[in-house]
């Protein structure tokens, strides 16, 4: 059989598979078997790149699998759970340099210098510069490296504006031509990278779930660009149905935010500026005890979790899986409410719940559970703010104001477990803490539930 055809008749196995992966991680499901779907696509299509007659340097490619392989295992090893977001960051961030080199190479090697060879380099440099540089910004956001608040200065849109109308004049007189113009090609890469962190500096820590979304795309449309470069079909498709997905989640984690993506990239939500509302106490809170708690969870018949960022740094999920399963041989029906944004990346909720082997069916949405709670003895939050805050429906000066959230406030009973009365991503004051049905567990999240764990067993 003809090298090239097999190599192609892989690639297209190797699709195939990408797309029943990627399906499959719709659901929590079926996610973990869909990664491995995908996993062995991605493998096949590596192996099978491998025989391309083009390969020249293979001990340079044995290097670099070993250390990325002790990498990855090291990764999946050392990285806890609660550091999945900056993961996902720098991982985007890994696949955006990866095409701008791909991008770099390419123009050296480049046997001709046709208008569409070179477009397609520049798209590859320019994206691949952009994700790289941003998800850089975005990982120190997420780790804390760097203030998570939003970067806003005066001039900062036009400076921006400048930037991108910079780039689109040097690309074309790029592509125009090529070989007279390296330093214009590197003064684009430059460019991008500087773009990448202004389009990330003015994005605050509330948007995060968006930006991780939105840079995940990009890795994506850059890897396309750079299998336009190789004229490689795999990288061509995997890079389009990444792109395509992110471009997806990105639209639904802002509708799930009840804003629009220009809103979330150049409204600097989160700023000091941007912060606005009611600000301040609006009441007096209701402290409460474990003890005092577990008396009121002892006798309640139904009772929904509400998990978010405070149970991702305490790590509280496998505690809060043990509390529900006495709850459940105590006779309560138990379910946990997941908002869309949640947490500091899409789904990062449902991954921590899952790694803690929380039952599928627990898990429900914020449109599906909303209806139930007025019906609902007790609500647990733990360490969720913005999406649970009433603001977003009472307070129309508020920032969040029109983003829908999980209305735990209308449960009879709301516990909220915080270690203080500090304001979330947002910035602003949450008037659930003042309400007459809330009472305030202050500590650490883990300990608290830990606690209540021991008031059910002792």
């Amino acid at each position: 059989m003809n090298v090239a055809l097999m190599i192609n008749l892989v690639y297209i196995a190797s699709a195939v598979l990408f797309v029943f992966g990627l399906k499959m991680l719709s659901s929590p499901a079926t996610a973990r078997k869909g990664n491995m779907v995908s996993a062995i696509g991605m493998f096949l299509a590596v192996v099978i790149t491998l025989i391309n007659k083009e390969v020249i340097a293979y001990h340079w490619i044995v290097i670099g699998i070993a250390i990325g392989a002790v990498i990855g295992a090291l990764a999946a090893r050392l990285v806890a759970m609660t550091q999945m977001p900056e993961m996902v960051a720098i991982f985007n961030g890994f696949g955006g340099i990866a095409s701008l080199l791909v991008g770099w190479g390419a123009y050296h090697a480049a046997s001709q210098s046709d208008l569409f060879t070179m477009v397609t380099i520049v798209l590859s440099v320019l994206i691949g510069g952009v994700t790289f540089s941003g998800s850089l910004i975005a990982f120190g956001k997420l780790s804390e490296i760097i203030n998570s608040k939003a970067v806003v200065f005066a001039g900062q849109k036009f400076l921006n504006g400048f930037i991108v109308l910079a780039i689109l004049a040097a690309a074309v007189y790029f592509c125009i031509n090529p070989g007279q113009s390296y330093n214009i090609f590197i003064g684009i890469m430059v460019a991008a990278l500087i773009l990448g962190v202004m389009a990330v500096i003015p994005i605050g820590g509330a948007d995060m779930p968006v930006v991780i979304s939105l840079l995940n795309s990009y890795s994506g449309l850059a890897a396309c660009a750079a299998g336009f470069v190789i004229q490689n079909n795999i990288l061509i498709v995997s890079g389009a149905l990444v792109g395509a997905s992110g471009i997806i989640l990105t639209n639904i984690m802002c509708k799930a935010m009840n804003r629009s993506l220009a809103n979330v990239l150049f409204s600097g939500f989160g700023s000091a500026s941007a912060a606005k509302g009611k600000d301040g106490e609006q009441g007096e809170v209701k402290p409460i005890t474990a003890e005092d708690a577990y008396l009121i969870l002892e006798a309640a018949g139904s009772v929904v979790f509400v998990p978010g960022y405070g149970m991702a740094v305490a790590q509280a999920q496998h505690a809060v899986r043990e509390l529900g399963e006495l709850l459940e041989e105590n006779g309560c029906e138990v379910k946990y409410a997941v908002h869309p944004v949640a947490g500091r990346m899409p789904g990062h909720m449902n991954v921590l719940l899952a790694e803690a082997n929380v039952p599928y069916d627990q898990l429900v949405e914020m449109d599906d559970i909303n209806p139930q709670l007025p019906l609902t003895d007790v609500c647990v939050v733990i360490g969720a703010n913005d999406v649970v805050n009433p603001a977003a429906r009472e307070d129309e000066s508020s920032p969040i104001y029109g983003m829908p959230i999980i209305n735990v406030d209308h449960a009879r009973t709301v516990f909220v477990l915080k270690r203080s009365m500090a304001s979330g991503f947002a910035g602003i004051q949450n008037p659930l803490f003042f309400k007459e049905n809330t009472r305030m567990l202050f500590g650490d999240a883990k300990a608290s539930i830990t606690n209540l764990v021991a008031e059910f067993k002792g």
